[in-house]
């Protein structure tokens, strides 16, 4: 492996594997680099320890667990720069200095900022030792993303699966390095989505998984149909379907994740009732009367709601068409017009669900609770939002950026800090470095009195209705001056043509952003009293909880949403202020996910607002390079006679002879109190390459020295292996004598008390029979009587082994299927008929059944899964759906059967089919694949119909019309009709492995 020195020998080649030892620091020289090393596909570089990503997007084989391995404990620069260098150095840093750590993943939206929390969070449940509690926190934290994802992420113009939430995760480690315990706060939920949603974006990842992947049972439940088009909440960006978005195949992640995080399914049930009461909720429609009142034009959907969500149905019609005005003693309705009515039902909508998805953090939080009160220390993962710009930018871009503002203070006050910390540390004379403070453009966002925050809220709270056209003017009035903040009459005559009369213009530190006031002011607006006080009597467990906490009856106005998330993000700010600080930069490469584009203007763009520039030269601050003493001088003591092969001194003192013996200027360098301080590159390059020529040199002398005495040499490596092999064979002999011994005593104590003189006889016993008897098994595929006869200790054991070997004796499946290794060790039963399933149809009572068992049978049109129950007599094979018969197949017209090489338990029965109405072949799914097609070969006497096959199976639907069953492996597995209209099937990559002498001994 190349250590962080000896990779400055490839720098020509891969480029510069740390910036700070660009020659120059320019702009032009930056992109160059990272360019370099992007086109060979090196994503990873380092700014001293700051860690800059560009999204290859496309799969890169760097992260398996080879990888992970040659990473752990490992020093940060001796390898190539990885996100798992990062981990695992925060993580080493953590446990020696026991203190916390936070690592800040930032960068636009697709930058791949979620994917890197994702691949630490694989990091940590590999590097750390391992538990069986370890093992539970480990499930929890990885599977809270995949639900965290459904109820958070959603597709926006610029990603996929953007995260609309911010992410902070705490990882608790004990004082062994040992994760117990985890704990997430989520940040400003983007709820306007759940009832608007630009062109060419979709809602939450969530709607469309229940939609498109729930089973037709729970739909029929929720009052749904298996169509995104029926659902105005889903199609106002008239893309529900998005060819990378599988959300079948993460409706059945996410279930299986609700199950790891412990959230119970009468509370799964719940929960999928709220998603799909806000669906209903979005299709209630209003209608204006003659009076101008809103009435409901329909009443289907209110019945859903209020069935779902456990509320009185006339309730809450009058809650969404009339607004309660209490007047002393009295209330007095007050008609809502058909534009109030929509916002008070959107209002409801994205409540309830901003609830629900604190109360599933809450959740996960509780599941990964760690209950030892002893101290912890913790890494932090903050995985927030990126700077976001969009054709029409409304308060959550506003929020965003603001929180991207704040993020960038700290991060430059905690670079300075630390850089000044160490140079003060070292005695060594800090050289100011000049960057842009942004906190003049924090402060025209949150300071008080003055900040457009607080306006804000003064317009939300002041009596009468608020218009973005009186925020405007107090925005104007207070802040026209502030050489930050825009609007169209501030502007001058240019600008102003780029602005619309209600819009704002903030300059960010990372490039202007226009924002629409209306807008602003809308998302604050909160919850009608009326329906709060309703949801508040839910009687579904997880609304009643939600918002149990809220004071229906209290009269006091609850914050804006705007002035929430200042609090929320001060308080996180006093949180990593208080940890180490550790950073990963995401650049995106392109705007259109291309793999192998790198766009020069788009990346320059985003090294400038991410402030790499800045980071880089305050991480210079005149100096590329610094080393502890004794680590600079281990490596380059050969290039000087006086400190080569040993410096018996002071390493200080070394490295000063070190560097005078190669002539370094005074102004060249600095001698801290621990560490060199090397200002050029230049100058370690020029070490370098003496390093690398001192080594061909040291090597030419070591040769010629040996050279110069071959007998000598001849001699004595002569005589050194002939000792060698007597050792060797002095004690293979003395290992013989005592294993005959013990054999010996053994054989003559074999009839006693199993006991420590006769175990390993017993053994050898035991194992002898097994290796026989894989040589002598019954020919007939079910024969349990024609064994050889055991040894005394064996008896039961081939009781047992007669059992387990009903099937093992055909050679169909062996070396053919991979998961028939993991089948040996369970024995045959003669029928899977349940106590349930005992009602058969007529035609059985005179009939002897061979064999039944239960299994999923696929349409032949569509594929859509049936549960069947498959019974096997001497004559024909019969598909039954409880007590009537589906099909008949007479093992005449079985023309083949054929199986995956996988480990799915897919069957197809390849049927003679002659007649285009006749039912073509059958495809099945079956739990006890070798048990029953070794029941189905003795009885049809088929041993030579069963074809194991690789890749696909090609299928007849009917006369002339085929298809085809195809197999692939992946990480989850699944069973879905394929855009081609074949069946494809996904099963889990197993790792088998023969973990017994039982199992060696059966074929």
């Amino acid at each position: 492996s190349l250590d962080m020195e000896g990779a400055l020998t490839a720098r020509d080649r891969v480029g510069i594997q740390d910036f700070v030892l660009l020659d120059e620091t320019t702009d032009a020289a930056f992109l160059s680099n990272l360019k370099k090393r992007f086109s060979r596909d090196l994503i990873y570089t380092y700014i001293g320890t700051l860690l800059v990503s560009v999204n290859p997007y496309k799969e890169l084989d760097i992260y398996n667990k080879k990888q992970m391995e040659t990473y752990m404990g490992i020093n940060f620069f001796e390898l190539p720069p990885h996100i798992y260098a990062l981990a695992d150095n925060a993580y080493q840093t953590m446990l020696t200095e026991f203190d916390n750590h936070f690592i800040l993943i930032s960068g636009e939206s697709g930058a791949g900022k979620t994917e890197a929390s994702k691949k630490i969070l694989q990091y940590y449940a590999v590097s750390c030792p391992s538990t069986t509690l370890l093992n539970t926190v480990r499930d929890k934290m990885l599977m809270s993303n995949p639900v965290l994802e459904a109820f958070g992420n959603a597709k926006t113009l610029k990603n996929d699966n953007s995260s609309r939430f911010g992410k902070y995760m705490d990882i608790q480690f004990d004082s062994q390095g040992d994760a117990v315990g985890g704990h997430i706060l989520n940040y400003l939920l983007e709820k306007s989505r759940v009832v608007h949603q630009n062109h060419g974006e979709r809602n939450f990842h969530i709607f469309y998984q229940l939609v498109e992947g729930g089973e037709d049972d729970l739909l029929h439940q929720l009052g749904l149909e298996r169509d995104a088009q029926h659902y105005n909440y889903l199609t106002q960006g008239e893309c529900a379907i998005v060819s990378s978005i599988n959300d079948r195949n993460d409706w059945k992640t996410v279930k299986n994740a609700l199950q790891i995080i412990n959230i119970e399914e009468i509370n799964t049930n719940h929960l999928f009732g709220i998603v799909s009461s806000v669906l209903h909720l979005g299709n209630i429609r209003f209608e204006s009367n003659s009076k101008g009142q809103a009435v409901l034009a329909n009443n289907d959907e209110l019945r859903w709601v209020s069935n779902l969500l456990g509320v009185d149905a006339r309730s809450l019609q009058e809650g969404l068409t009339y607004r309660k005005i209490e007047a002393r003693h009295d209330q007095v309705l007050s008609p809502f017009t058909v534009d109030h009515a929509i916002y008070a039902r959107d209002a409801l909508a994205k409540a309830i669900y901003g609830q629900t998805f604190t109360w599933l953090v809450n959740r996960i939080n509780e599941s990964m609770e760690n209950k030892d009160p002893s101290r912890k220390t913790v890494i932090g993962l903050l995985d927030i939002y990126g700077f976001e710009v969009f054709y029409v930018n409304s308060f959550e871009q506003f929020c965003i950026n603001y929180c991207n503002e704040k993020l960038q203070q700290l991060f430059i006050q905690l670079t300075l800090a630390s850089e000044q910390e160490e140079y003060e540390a070292e005695g060594i004379e800090w050289e100011p470095v000049q960057f842009f403070n942004n906190k003049i453009i924090c402060d025209l966002v949150e300071e008080k009195h003055r900040g457009i925050i607080s306006i804000l809220d003064e317009e939300c709270l002041r009596p009468g209705d608020a218009t973005d056209l009186t925020f405007l003017e107090r925005l104007e009035d207070k802040m026209g001056n502030h050489p930050h903040f825009v609007t169209h009459k501030l502007a001058d005559k240019m600008t102003r043509k780029t602005l619309e009369r209600g819009d704002f213009r903030l300059l960010h530190y990372a490039g202007e952003v226009t924002y629409c006031s209306h807008l602003c002011l809308t998302r604050q607006n909160v919850l009608f009293f009326s329906l709060l006080k309703l949801i508040c009597q839910s009687k579904n467990a997880i609304v009643k909880e939600c918002f149990s906490t809220m004071d229906a009856d209290s009269r006091r106005r609850p914050e804006t949403v705007a002035t929430q998330f200042k609090s929320s993000l001060l308080k996180l700010t006093e949180i990593l202020m208080a940890k180490e600080a550790w950073y990963i930069r995401c650049l995106k490469s392109n705007e259109s996910k291309q793999p192998g584009q790198f766009d020069e203007a788009l990346i320059r763009h985003q090294v400038k607002y991410l402030g790499l520039m800045e980071h880089l030269r305050v991480r210079r601050a005149g100096f590329a390079y610094r080393r502890k003493f004794d680590v600079f001088l281990k490596r380059y003591k050969p290039l000087c006679p006086a400190t080569w092969p040993h410096w018996r001194g002071e390493p200080a003192d070394g490295v000063e002879v070190l560097v005078q013996h190669l002539g370094y200027l005074p102004n060249e360098y600095k001698m801290g109190r621990t560490k060199i301080f090397i200002r050029h590159p230049r100058t370690l390059y020029a070490t370098e390459d003496a390093f690398e020529k001192c080594k061909h040199e040291l090597g030419e002398r070591t040769s010629a020295v040996y050279y110069q005495c071959p007998v000598f040499a001849t001699t004595k490596i002569e005589t050194c292996w002939r000792g060698v092999q007597a050792r060797k064979e002095r004690e293979k002999r003395a290992w013989a004598v005592k294993v005959i011994k013990k054999f010996i005593k053994g054989y003559m104590n074999r009839g006693q008390a199993k006991s420590s003189d006769n175990s390993e006889y017993l053994a050898f016993v035991r194992q002898n029979y097994l290796n026989r008897l894989k040589n002598h098994l019954p020919k007939t595929v079910l024969d349990k009587t024609s064994w050889l006869p055991p040894p005394a200790v064996l008896t039961e054991v081939r009781h047992l082994l007669s059992r387990y070997c009903v099937k093992k004796h055909s050679n169909i499946f062996k070396g053919k299927k991979e998961s028939y290794p993991q089948s040996v060790a369970q024995p045959f039963m003669d029928t899977r008929i349940t106590s349930n399933q005992t009602h058969k149809p007529t035609v059985f009572h005179s009939v002897f059944l061979q064999y039944s068992v239960p299994v999923i049978k696929y349409d032949r049109n569509g594929f859509k899964p049936r549960p069947r129950q498959l019974v096997l007599t001497q004559t024909a094979a019969y598909v039954i759906e409880e007590a009537k018969i589906k099909q008949r197949v007479l093992y005449t017209s079985l023309k083949g059967i054929s199986v995956s090489n996988l480990t799915d338990g897919i069957i197809v029965f390849h049927i003679t089919c002659e007649d285009p109405k006749q039912k073509g072949d059958l495809v099945m799914q079956c739990d006890h694949l070798f048990e029953f097609l070794t029941k189905l070969c003795v009885i049809a006497n088929k041993q030579n119909a069963v074809k194991v096959v690789q890749g696909s199976i090609k299928i007849e639907i009917q006369a002339g019309k085929e298809s085809a069953v195809d197999f692939s492996t992946g990480h989850e597995p699944m069973v879905y009709k394929a855009k081609n209209g074949h069946l494809m099937v996904v099963r889990r990559v197993l790792f088998l492995m023969m973990t017994s002498c039982v199992l060696s001994a059966l074929p």
